[in-house]
């Protein structure tokens, strides 16, 4: 019985200690952006699923694109065209102070850069005082991610 509980305090802590990826890539994949292309946010009326023949990594994620064009793009400005908050959800970076799957169909471009949200509720909560959010989330962002 003692090594039972000895067993379960242990997986508990551990997993609590266990910091979060800097990439939102989910639990089975290693997919940036669940495979959509990065840069299309930024060209396109709406995001598309990048291809594995223009592939890359960044930040220990694959990055998948649409186009060598954009793998280029890509490759040369990441941080213009990566998710903030690693692809996480803005909102709950913002006021949960915690981390919440980023959903690639819930985003918007706000002054050149991209947020994706965990889904259309919470997008529309974000959508009420964006500026108010990124400024939160800017400041929660570093505590999170250096737990």
């Amino acid at each position: 019985m003692k090594k039972l509980f000895a067993f379960l305090l242990f997986m508990v802590m551990s997993s609590a200690a266990m910091a979060e990826d800097q990439i939102y890539t989910g639990t089975f994949s290693n997919k940036a952006v669940d495979g959509y292309d990065p840069v299309s946010y930024f060209m396109d009326d709406m995001p598309v699923k990048g291809k594995s023949d223009f592939k890359t990594e960044y930040k220990g994620a694959d990055w998948y694109f649409a186009s060598q064009e954009h793998l280029d793009m890509f490759e040369a400005e990441p941080e213009k065209y990566a998710p903030q908050f690693g692809g996480y959800c803005a909102w709950a970076v913002s006021t949960q102070k915690d981390f919440a799957p980023g959903d690639p169909e819930q985003w918007a471009v706000v002054d050149g850069k991209l947020y994706l949200n965990y889904n259309k509720n919470v997008k529309k909560r974000w959508d009420s005082d964006r500026t108010l959010h990124i400024k939160q989330a800017n400041e929660n962002w570093p505590e999170l991610i250096n737990k």
